[in-house]
């Protein structure tokens, strides 16, 4: 009796907590798919008399409501798109070059370096950002997607290259001194046989990478001044002094959530599975 009664309270206070964290979810939800007037009214409806999609419409730049949009939400939805792709594919390219380089290759001082880049994940964002700031000015790269995609690739690639470099170490070695008894060089055997079996990983490094990229907001908030580079997380952040449709607002809140949602959803696979492939040799 003791324990069942245990086991109910324990599913009762995960009910509150899973309820409690999804219920803003949910009300922008609400409030996205219901129309401006209706969102405001009083009494509160708890649930959208009718679904309407004007919202999501004028969001990417169609139906009556889109010119609220189309220069500020939507330019901003492809701005953090543009740089959280940008900044994957480099941190992909850098991370796994030189996690196999740590991994494979013999060279003075490796040990020294590789921790050297990975003991920079202890460092704190605002120890780094005035210093990347004034770098970023000094190269005329401030509120531009170079810029901003290039200081992202500097702080994802610490955890990226630590994440390559132990699924690298899982790998046998036999493979690739097969590949080079049968006549193949370093690069031949690191694209033909190692890539192929570090998918899971690379799989899992980029989508870790890219939802860092999706929320970023420090970064940007400093580095992007103008509507041209500002991405979703920091027009959202201001948005309350601008003049748009509460609906909108909502809407653009819930495409910036599902995105990364819908990402760990399906390809939570990959994630688990590339992160602990170098757990165990």
């Amino acid at each position: 009796m003791t324990r069942r009664v245990g086991r109910l309270a324990r599913i009762i206070a995960l009910g509150i907590v899973v309820a409690w964290s999804l219920f803003p979810i949910y009300w922008a939800l609400k409030t996205s798919l219901s129309t401006n007037v209706a969102a405001q009214s009083t009494p509160v409806q708890w649930w959208p008399g009718h679904l309407n999609f004007t919202a999501y419409q004028a969001l990417f730049g169609a139906g009556p409501e889109s010119q609220d949009a189309a220069g500020g939400i939507a330019r901003s939805l492809i701005n953090i798109t543009v740089e959280a792709t940008g900044a994957t594919i480099l941190t992909l390219i850098v991370s796994v070059l030189g996690a196999y380089a740590f991994a494979r290759l013999h060279f003075r001082l490796k040990g020294v370096l590789f921790y050297g880049v990975i003991a920079t994940l202890m460092l704190p964002v605002y120890a780094t950002l005035i210093p990347l700031y004034r770098i970023m000015a000094d190269l005329r790269l401030v509120d531009t997607y170079t810029g901003i995609i290039l200081v992202y690739t500097s702080g994802f690639i610490p955890l990226a290259m630590w994440i390559m470099y132990n699924v690298f170490m899982a790998l046998p070695r036999a493979i690739e001194e097969a590949a080079f008894m049968d006549g193949a060089s370093t690069m031949q055997a690191f694209r033909k046989v190692v890539l192929p079996m570090a998918r899971p990983g690379i799989a899992a490094t980029a989508i870790v990478t890219f939802l860092f990229g999706w929320s970023q907001f420090i970064f940007p908030l400093v580095l992007s001044s103008s509507s041209t580079t500002q991405p979703l997380t920091v027009l959202l952040a201001a948005i309350d002094s601008r003049d748009v449709p509460y609906t909108i607002i909502n809407a653009a809140a819930i495409v910036a959530v599902a995105v990364p949602a819908v990402i760990v959803f399906f390809l939570n696979r990959w994630i688990v599975t590339g992160i602990t492939a170098g757990s165990v040799k």
